[in-house]
């Protein structure tokens, strides 16, 4: 990345009416920093392996070590070398080129195949309530059925699909420095399609560009058209009769459909009794069914857009999964197999933040414009924007089911965990996993049996926490960290070097992978052009400069980048809360907050409050799988604490060392008791 950065430096300066401050931004901040040790040869975790507890038959079979060797890869750098053709004229023509040898499987009779499937025929011939028989004229529903699949889909055009993948490229390449796929894990995503079961990526939603880079991506590593669920609600009426739309030939909808997009329709949430419900239910599932028996890939959000008011997990998304769930449970296909996707971004191409918090609904096309306007900005600015797209191990959606439901059979009644703690025969607090709903139950998943909501809720909570998990984290989230928690106030160039290296780290010791690479001194520069809206940098007389965050709507911009950094030190964070929580009883509550010598707190008061905490905090922000127990959270919590310091685990004055494993008669009356330590 440093060398593409200084080319592209070379290229294109940057000119501006501040003077001075922008001569340090274009010339490298005008000093010599010192060399800091490497800290990416150090260690560099693989993200991205699927739950062993849960599919351990993927797990296996679907990896091989050498993939971990292969690399990353940038997907919009098309040379000649990625076309059939060679010579003077093709490395002009290169994008155009690729993106008519574009593979694109042609779509063949899928409405009459729709209209032919089992669920809308049982509606037409009036074989279930709701149907022709109960008083409608089946001529009239079989037009209704076609309108209904003329709102969900189109045929994808391939020349519009070419045209829009060759423009798409044209203008990636214009704003991004890179758009980086790590290739073992798209070879995982090969294999596991060459099986023979239709993949179904299920995605983070960072930003509105996710709906249109994700597609082209997997274009361009040979997976086909990607067909991508789209929020139905995306203009609102006013927009449809604004000007705008009225000039335009083919309205924003139609556009999409024509390169691969899905909407739900309106009439899929009305109640289960409603006849428009349940025929709009069936031809959505239909729909599902054909893309699903055809093998094209599908791609849903399980994320709500950043800045949505609400529930972090998508209502819609859950409904367009259970869907799936559905295809596979009643035989339509034996299997899919679910492909967990994050992407993240040195700096997130979206509206601006009144937007997100006005009143209304962030529509298609002012998002879109936003979008833009944001991208457009950076065309003549010395800094590019970079992006990682991260694919986790494909599982199967069958295993998955199995082996959910297996756990199921065990599980007690709410009534046989309370009821000891309520008659006082047990003081420790019961291990329930939360089962409030967090996120509103819409039409399409009300559809399905009770055991099949909670299989698609628990399979959502899943996968999206294996998506936050392999999301990268950029260099701008840890910049943002450490000014605005740390050195809000400044700190020196040269001393946040060594910070930044630090901090890196600690994010890689924890099992996170990071979006850059690079030399440490043009990474900083990099970074520091990118938040140079938000950050100021002062030349002072011993020769080094001054970076402070620049006061106003910039911290509120700096604190949107520090929150990606959130899931990395989330044990910490719960961990830090509950030791307070137990020590606000023991410190005088007038003067300063501190400890008068070492506080002794026992292992299950520890245990207690951390569940409590578990249980305050929503299920989005802790996005804990279904999988893992109560009691192993809070284990990983306390092996945090005394990772980073914080605790220091003692043995009680003649009891026996906790590394010893040896049991007696005796020793297994005595309770031996652990006490922790806090300095």
């Amino acid at each position: 990345m440093a060398t593409m950065l200084e080319s592209r430096l070379q290229t294109k300066p940057r000119s501006s009416p501040n003077g001075r401050e922008t001569s340090l931004w274009s010339s490298g901040f005008g000093m010599k920093l010192e060399a800091v040790t490497p800290f990416l040869g150090k260690y560099r975790p693989f993200v991205g392996r699927c739950c062993q507890t849960c599919t351990p038959k993927s797990w296996e079979s679907l990896f091989h070590r050498s993939i971990r060797d292969l690399g990353f890869c940038n997907v919009i750098l098309v040379k000649e070398e990625n076309t059939r053709f060679r010579g003077w004229l093709v490395r002009r023509l290169c994008y155009f080129l690729w993106s008519l040898e574009q593979h694109i499987p042609p779509c063949q009779d899928a409405p009459q195949k729709i209209v032919e499937s089992t669920g809308v025929q049982n509606l037409l011939s009036g074989r279930v309530p709701g149907g022709a028989g109960e008083g409608q004229v089946p001529d009239l529903m079989k037009k209704e059925v076609q309108r209904i699949l003329g709102h969900i889909q189109a045929p994808p055009c391939p020349f519009l699909v070419r045209l829009f993948s060759w423009a798409l490229l044209r203008f990636l390449n214009c704003v991004f420095l890179n758009v980086q796929l790590h290739k073992g894990q798209m070879k995982m995503v090969h294999k596991a399609a060459q099986a023979g079961s239709p993949p179904v990526l299920l995605s983070t939603h960072k930003t509105l560009l996710d709906g249109i880079l994700l597609p082209f991506v997997l274009l361009s590593q040979g997976l086909g058209v990607l067909r991508v669920a789209w929020d139905s609600g995306v203009c609102s009426p006013a927009l449809r009769a604004s000007c705008l739309i009225r000039l335009c030939p083919m309205s924003h909808r139609a556009l999409l459909r024509k390169l691969g997009a899905l909407f739900l329709p309106s009439e899929a949430n009305l109640s289960l009794d409603s006849s428009e419900g349940l025929l709009a239910r069936a031809v959505v599932q239909a729909v599902i069914e054909q893309l699903l028996v055809s093998g094209q890939p599908l791609l849903i959000f399980l994320e709500e857009p950043p800045g949505t008011l609400g529930p972090r997990l998508s209502a819609l998304g859950q409904a367009w999964l259970g869907f799936v769930v559905r295809a596979v449970q009643v035989g339509i296909i034996r299997d899919a197999l679910l492909v967990p996707v994050a992407v993240t971004y040195d700096v997130v191409p979206d509206a601006p933040c009144d937007i997100y918090h006005a009143s209304v609904l962030l529509r298609l096309w002012t998002g879109a414009l936003a979008v833009l306007q944001s991208l457009c900005n950076h065309l003549g600015c010395s800094c590019w924007i970079c992006s990682r797209v991260y694919l986790v191990q494909p599982f199967s959606l069958q295993e998955y089911t199995i082996s959910a439901r297996s756990c199921w059979g065990s599980r007690q009644t709410l009534e046989q965990l309370l009821q000891p703690f309520v008659l006082g025969q047990c003081t420790a607090v019961p291990d329930t996993e939360k089962e409030q709903e967090w996120t509103p139950i819409t039409g399409p998943l009300l559809a399905l049996k009770e055991e099949d909501q909670l299989l698609v809720r628990r399979l959502s909570h899943h996968v999206l926490s294996a998506s936050v998990a392999s999301s990268a984290m950029m260099s701008t989230a840890i910049m943002a960290t450490l000014l605005l928690f740390k050195h809000q106030k400044g700190v020196f160039l040269s001393q946040l070097l060594g910070e930044f290296s630090w901090l890196t780290e600690e994010i890689l010791l924890r099992g996170f992978d990071v979006g850059f690479s690079g030399q440490l001194r043009s990474l900083l520069q990099h970074t520091l052009s990118l938040l140079q809206a938000h950050v100021a940098l002062l030349r002072i007389h011993q020769g080094d400069l001054l970076v402070m965050p620049r006061p106003g709507p910039g911290l509120a911009h700096l604190a949107r980048l520090s929150a990606e950094l959130l899931p990395v030190f989330l044990s910490e964070a719960v961990g830090a809360c509950a030791v307070r929580g137990l020590l606000v009883g023991r410190v005088p509550s007038q003067g300063p907050w501190e400890l008068q010598g070492i506080e002794l707190l026992g292992q299950n008061e520890l245990y207690r409050q951390i569940l409590l905490l578990m249980h305050l905090l929503p299920q989005d922000l802790l996005l804990l799988q279904p999988c893992q127990s109560s009691y192993c959270y809070c284990q990983e919590v306390l092996d945090r604490l005394i990772q980073c310091g914080l605790l220091v685990a003692e043995e009680t004055p003649g009891s026996r060392a906790a590394c010893d494993t040896r049991v007696t008669a005796i020793e297994q009356k005595a309770a031996v008791e652990t006490e922790w330590g806090l300095y």
